[in-house]
């Protein structure tokens, strides 16, 4: 068994818990970005000695790797593109598809290891496989023969509603979920700190991490000069009337509030007051990545941030088919509550759409749209567009 040991608390719990089970445990520290690694921000160095510390508590091996050229060819890649095409995406979910339950478990099975464990809040579900479903033979797309049993693997939310990382997860497939635990899904993050004490874990308080690995806690539009060149443009209000001038519309995401170098303003063209009344904080509301421009609206309750509707491509559902068209719930976003939606037809390709039973807020392009069957998480999509 080859646990990740990210240097903090919950992977460190995770391989204390799996080695009081009984599975000979090997742990594994994944140094995933190299440029600036050294800095007040993002330093894997203090990260790895904590890991190690955690290991000697244990009693368990602890391998280093490095994963930073993988990283940078599937996921910041990508993350670079996304951002320059004005949309927002969310590097974690690759990540974890790519980089943990990918290189990851491919470097774990070399060493022949039949598992692979994490700290994520999510739980693996064994199930009997549907009759008449194929059984595919890597597992990836239909149910696969395990001890002459006919089973599929779902994907279920962690047990702590505050900490669930499923969201994070919904690319998985078969075959990786096969292949993988999450002994903290079962546990709330207070029993986790808990046990941590318990043992003696010198991780035992370690603030969770928060932010992209890569950026971590340096303020965001910093980090992406540094690739991204600026363009400015026109700051536009729903009349049309030009209230400023962004520095390029890859620096904002459709909700936000801060960073927009504009305050209240009055109307001067006789066209009513925007909504929310002249000194309501402003929104983006658009990205006009034709004309440059840049849309903000007055009041976070301006329809211009509602939707009803949205579309996404690139799906990937955790059995390898779509699920049937239906009444579901979705997430648009991480820490969001869960929203009652119907699935529209059209699923079973890599595109498919979402109506929801109330609004939603800033549905954003590039973030993912994550469909939930209950406690069961079914996979999902970067979202296109909404309406």
């Amino acid at each position: 068994m080859v646990v990740g040991l990210s240097g903090g608390v919950d992977s460190a719990v995770s391989a204390w818990l799996l080695k009081r089970q009984g599975f000979d445990v090997v742990g594994l520290f994944m140094k995933n970005w190299e440029d600036d690694d050294d800095s007040e921000y993002c330093s894997s160095n203090i990260d790895f000695i904590d890991a190690a510390a955690v290991a000697d508590v244990i009693g368990i091996e602890l391998e280093h790797v490095n994963f930073s050229g993988e990283y940078k060819d599937r996921v910041f890649a990508e993350f670079l593109r996304e951002y320059r095409a004005g949309r927002t995406p969310n590097p974690d979910v690759l990540c974890n598809a790519e980089i943990k339950f990918k290189a990851f478990l491919d470097h774990a099975l070399r060493l022949g290891a039949e598992h692979i464990a994490t700290g994520h809040y999510a739980r693996v579900r064994r199930v009997a496989a549907n009759p008449g479903e194929p059984v595919g033979q890597d597992g990836t797309s239909h149910a696969t023969a395990r001890d002459g049993v006919r089973v599929r693997y779902e994907l279920l939310k962690g047990l702590d509603p505050a900490k669930d990382q499923s969201y994070f997860l919904h690319r998985l497939n078969q075959a990786q979920l096969a292949r993988t635990l999450f002994p903290v899904g079962e546990l709330k993050k207070t029993e986790v700190r808990r046990i941590a004490a318990e043992i003696g874990l010198p991780n035992a308080a370690k603030k969770d991490s928060t932010g992209i690995c890569f950026i971590g806690e340096r303020p965001f539009r910093e980090f992406l000069n540094r690739y991204i060149a600026a363009a400015p443009g026109p700051i536009r209000d729903e009349h049309g009337r030009v209230l400023g001038q962004h520095i390029g519309l890859s620096f904002y995401t459709l909700g936000q509030r801060q960073g927009l170098g504009i305050g209240g303003v009055k109307d001067r063209r006789g066209q009513g007051a925007p909504a929310g009344g002249d000194h309501a904080p402003w929104y983006v509301a658009r990205k006009d990545v034709a004309q440059n421009t840049l849309w903000v609206v007055q009041g976070r309750e301006h329809p211009w941030l509602q939707s009803c509707r949205l579309a996404a491509d690139d799906a990937s559902w955790v059995s390898g088919h779509a699920p049937a068209p239906g009444a579901y719930a979705a997430k648009t976003r991480y820490r969001q509550a869960d929203a009652a939606c119907t699935l529209e037809s059209g699923a079973a390709g890599g595109a498919f759409g979402l109506r929801f039973a109330e609004p939603q807020w800033a549905v954003t392009p590039g973030q993912s749209a994550v469909l939930y069957d209950g406690e069961v998480c079914l996979g999902g999509g970067v979202i296109t567009g909404s309406a």
